[in-house]
């Protein structure tokens, strides 16, 4: 299947940096990456580990994303046309997700959750936590908010959006280089 003008516009506006392209390209595909994610987690015989656990999903999902970005987009400008743009970055989220679980796996630790918190078994008063404190303020602001928000005070990706004026589905992929920079910092 060829790529089709709408494919080609929204690509070629993307990579101009067009206001509003990434946001409608992430809104078009979304579902896409998401899927191309669900269906390497039903096929366990493919992976490292028995099955995805919840707390990577979105973080993986956000990862394709972020790779996208990368670079000024530089796995979308190798793109050649030669195929739908869907069917390429199947292949391109297959490949992320697939990396990105293999490191999941190697690390130490599972990605960040509300739990890193906890001190002797209780979930500490954020203002309380002497470790939290420090490393959040080490954070750009940004990304400590963020942390604070999701993780602390259990808000959802558009309450997030909604207080600090960002498209909610910007909110997974910044959460998540929010969360790496929080591990390198605690590491």
């Amino acid at each position: 299947m060829a790529l089709s003008e709408i494919d080609r516009s929204l690509l070629a506006r993307c990579l101009a940096a067009e206001e509003g392209a990434w946001e409608e390209f992430v809104d078009r595909y979304v579902a896409l990456i998401t899927h191309v994610v669900s269906s390497l987690a039903k096929q366990r015989e493919n992976l490292p580990v028995a099955q995805i656990p919840d707390c990577w999903f979105d973080d993986i999902v956000a990862d394709v994303f972020l790779e996208l970005l990368e670079q000024d987009f530089q796995v979308l400008r190798k793109f050649r046309g030669q195929s739908s743009l869907g069917t390429y970055l199947v292949v391109i989220a297959r490949r992320i997700a697939l990396n990105r679980i293999y490191e999941l796996q190697r690390q130490p630790t599972a990605p960040l959750t509300r739990e890193d918190f906890a001190v002797d078994g209780k979930m500490p008063d954020f203002e309380n936590s002497e470790e939290v404190r420090v490393l959040l303020e080490k954070l750009p602001s940004q990304q400590a908010t963020l942390i604070r928000l999701y993780h602390l005070e259990h808000c959802s990706y558009s309450e997030i959006g909604a207080r600090l004026g960002i498209p909610e589905n910007s909110i997974g992929p910044l959460l998540s280089q929010a969360r790496e920079r929080f591990r390198r910092l605690r590491a």
